[in-house]
């Protein structure tokens, strides 16, 4: 498998410590015994330690005790936290008693909020590790990453269908309920085949829950787990003037991955044309987004907008709506493919609106709009100059 140089750093000054949180296989054990070679790592798969540390919390205290001074000095790793929440007591007390540092790893915050563990207070600053990103991967190949997705061992897999089937299967599923979170298996195994249909789109939380035989509570609930365990994320509408008549006030729901995505819709991309691969490139691309995002330390929001009339722009960015990005699967969009984003230029005026396509080379329009080939785009976002 290819070593990738993660744009992600963590950099901890003295007495101050990190949650780093990501969906599995991302390779945040990886990115950590790169950032930290020289540190102490537990790693609470090994089924003896779990054990030992479920049953006596404590004896995080004595091995850490253990430990050379200088190894005590630096950042303790402990991968998989949120398989013995009891432990982040000591390792408060270690915090506040001795001045220590952890880096504390793992999938999912939601079992450590719902157990009330401690969550440290603001001693620890947080830390999220998307997929694979476009700057990160060398000789980027689109229609590999649109069809394998970004998950390293997924992107470099000799059998990437097979990869991804068990991925979906095996992790993606059993994940919910490993964490108690639902105990209606058929309930949510037909709820994932209902998510094929709706991915991308504004939801429609009643007509999943008729897909499911469920109620439509409960649907809310299955789409919460999953954003809640970072294996999708909501976009939600954006409105700011009533001039228009909003079509909805739903969010579309994305999963965290585009080759997951693939593999639950049963998605197969053999070239950069047609409806399912300019899909793929909208959903690709938002996933950048929210990794610069991330990376930056930025915190504004991305949203759509959408009409009563049907006009849409895919991508809004920030609190005040001042960046449009629609995405277009084509090389030459025509005209008509510009209704949207112009509708939410004469509305909003946003002061950078931008169509990404699969061109060759940037054009911008007679009213100001750029026409970006995705390569160029990503060169722009990855270089800071597309700021909300």
């Amino acid at each position: 498998m290819a070593r990738y140089a993660r744009s992600l750093g963590i950099d901890l000054p003295p007495r101050q410590s990190a949650f780093l949180w990501g969906p599995r296989k991302t390779g945040k054990s990886t990115l950590l015994r790169q950032l930290f070679p020289n540190s102490a790592h537990f790693d609470l798969l090994e089924t003896q330690l779990l054990l030992e540390w479920t049953r006596a919390p404590w004896s995080l205290a004595e091995r850490v005790q253990a430990l050379d001074a200088a190894v005590r000095a630096r950042p303790i790793v402990v991968d998989e936290v949120q398989k013995a929440p009891a432990i982040l007591d000591e390792v408060h007390r270690l915090i506040e008693g001795q001045g220590l540092r952890f880096v504390l790893c793992g999938s999912s915050a939601r079992k450590l909020k719902r157990g009330r563990a401690n969550m440290l207070g603001g001693r620890a600053w947080r830390y999220s590790l998307h997929p694979l990103t476009w700057p990160e991967i060398p000789a980027f190949d689109l229609l590999r990453a649109l069809n394998r997705g970004l998950i390293p061992q997924h992107y470099d897999a000799t059998n990437h269908r097979r990869t991804l089937a068990g991925y979906v299967e095996d992790y993606l599923k059993e994940e919910v309920f490993d964490e108690g979170l639902t105990r209606n298996v058929s309930a949510f195994a037909r709820f994932f085949e209902a998510l094929s249909f709706c991915h991308g789109e504004p939801l429609n939380y009643s007509s999943v829950a008729r897909d499911c035989g469920v109620d439509s509570k409960t649907v809310r609930e299955y789409f919460h787990i999953l954003v809640d365990t970072l294996l999708g994320v909501f976009v939600e509408p954006f409105s700011r003037r009533r001039s228009r008549a909003i079509i909805t006030r739903a969010p579309k729901f994305y999963l965290f991955d585009v080759g997951v995505a693939g593999q639950l819709t049963g998605r197969r991309i053999e070239s950069t044309s047609g409806p399912e691969f300019g899909r793929a490139l909208e959903h690709f691309l938002l996933m950048e987004l929210l990794a610069w995002r991330a990376y930056r330390e930025n915190d504004f929001p991305v949203r759509y907008w959408r009409t009563k009339a049907g006009l849409e722009c895919d991508f809004i960015l920030g609190r005040t709506g001042s960046v449009a990005i629609e995405v277009k699967g084509g090389a030459n969009p025509r005209p008509r493919e510009f209704k949207g984003i112009r509708a939410y230029m004469e509305e909003h005026q946003p002061h950078q609106a931008i169509v990404v396509c699969n061109g060759d080379a940037p054009k911008r329009t007679s009213d100001g709009i750029w026409v970006l080939p995705w390569q160029r785009f990503l060169e722009r976002l990855w270089g800071d100059e597309i700021t909300p």
